[in-house]
């Protein structure tokens, strides 16, 4: 029984570093990377549609990110969203497609980017070791019930603490390669 709980913990755990995975591709690190436009909604004919739906995304170059709207007409709406997207630069087009010039990052500005996905890394630990309560809890009330041993609850503990310390292993990887992706020029 106590497997379920391992499992489910796993889930759980695969989702929380998906959403910070998620989180730390909207961070601009100096480098284009389509990533960037994901959570922009361009009012497309009256509905909030994504811009991917919209347009092609490419990176040409390491610094520019090219928007090729499918309709030409919706450039000025898709220009609209990037800049209420508030991600820090001004598209610019020619009628035909939007360009996207990726500024150089500041010294300043790369070491408040390594706080913040040093952040978004803490909260994301936070959030496993959460599960690791959780997790154990579960195991407790399986114990309390006679669906588990002693034996097994210590041996159930043992494995959710050592899926805790990978999870939180992996998740400093993560966030270790995000800063030295910032800290490059």
């Amino acid at each position: 029984m106590g497997k379920d709980v391992q499992g489910i913990l796993e889930e759980k755990i695969g989702k929380s570093v998906a959403v910070l995975k998620d989180e730390l591709n909207t961070v601009r690190a100096g480098r284009a990377n389509a990533a960037l436009l994901d959570k922009v909604t361009v009012e497309y004919y009256g509905s909030p549609t994504p811009l991917k739906a919209l347009a092609n995304i490419s990176v040409p170059e390491p610094r520019m990110l090219l928007v090729s709207p499918f309709d030409p007409k919706s450039i000025p709406e898709i220009e609209k969203a990037i800049n209420i997207a508030n991600i820090g630069i001004n598209p610019a087009n020619d009628g035909k497609v939007i360009r996207l010039a990726i500024p150089q990052v500041t010294e300043e500005r790369r070491k408040e980017l390594t706080k913040t996905v040093k952040k978004m890394g803490e909260d994301t630990k936070v959030a496993v070791r959460n599960l690791r309560r959780d997790s154990n809890e579960e195991l407790k009330k399986q114990e309390k019930a006679g669906e588990l041993t002693e034996d097994d609850l210590k041996d159930g503990m043992n494995e959710v603490q050592k899926t805790i310390d990978e999870a939180i292993k992996d998740i400093d990887g993560i966030i270790a390669d995000k800063e030295k992706e910032i800290m490059e020029i």
